[in-house]
């Protein structure tokens, strides 16, 4: 199952989305980290031989409090992942493609007690694989989804033609665009639409900080190019 994204450059990207499998087995890790979390606490209670008056304190504050609140801070810290989303490969992120906002990230989590505990896990697991964009309840209150993170760009995938072993890179700027930029221009070309493709060439050079180039498709093509050659050496 995929879903399809809208770039800032009105490119639409397909993102394969997290199987069930995945976010099931991501929660589990989550809690085991739980687990985890609660087993040191013990071991550090026991050993100190806290007064009874404080533990209760303690137990909210360094206890509940922590795994109340990890789906949320993890989220929101670690770019739309916890701990045992990123062990499986898979991220939040918002339906338009962009990161989702601190207020989306607080609905998923408050929604969380509804799609996995009130209504047990079955209903999330339903929700997910009925919504067709790999969303639970708390995601689609949200506007976001949850995709996987491990496809790689292949250099074919993004060189337009068969690099000489002489080729001179024309704009070492394109250090400063990374996979995804590179696979969204690559899209471009590929579009018929000369509109979208003077956007495109805005945008990259306004991040080369150069002069608009007359020739935007093969300004565009040379970027790829170049991105897909400085690659190869670093592969070496």
């Amino acid at each position: 199952m995929s879903v399809r994204i809208q770039t800032s450059q009105n490119v639409d990207l397909e993102y394969e989305t997290a199987s069930i499998g995945d976010r099931i087995l991501a929660n589990l890790l989550d809690r085991l980290i739980y687990v985890g979390w609660v087993l040191v606490w013990i071991l550090v209670y026991t050993t100190l031989k806290l007064e009874q008056t404080l533990s209760i304190f303690l137990i909210v504050l360094t206890v509940v409090l922590p795994v109340l609140f990890y789906p949320l801070l993890t989220e929101y810290f670690l770019n739309g992942q916890t701990l045992g989303k990123r062990a499986m490969n898979i991220r939040v992120v918002k339906l338009d493609g962009t990161k989702p906002t601190l207020g989306a990230y607080i609905l998923r989590w408050l929604l969380i007690l509804i799609d996995t505990e009130i209504l047990t896990p079955f209903v999330a697991v339903v929700t997910i694989a009925a919504n067709g964009r790999g969303q639970r309840i708390g995601d689609i209150a949200a506007g976001t989804t949850v995709i996987k993170t491990t496809k790689q760009i292949r250099l074919s995938d993004v060189t337009f033609e068969s690099l000489p072993q002489d080729y001179q890179v024309t704009y070492l700027q394109v250090k400063r665009l990374n996979d995804r930029d590179i696979d969204t221009i690559r899209q471009v070309l590929m579009k018929d639409d000369d509109g979208l493709l003077d956007k495109t060439t805005y945008k990259i050079a306004s991040i080369f900080e150069i002069n608009l180039p007359l020739d935007t498709r093969r300004f565009l093509n040379t970027v790829v190019n170049d991105y897909a050659h400085l690659a190869s050496l670093e592969e070496l």
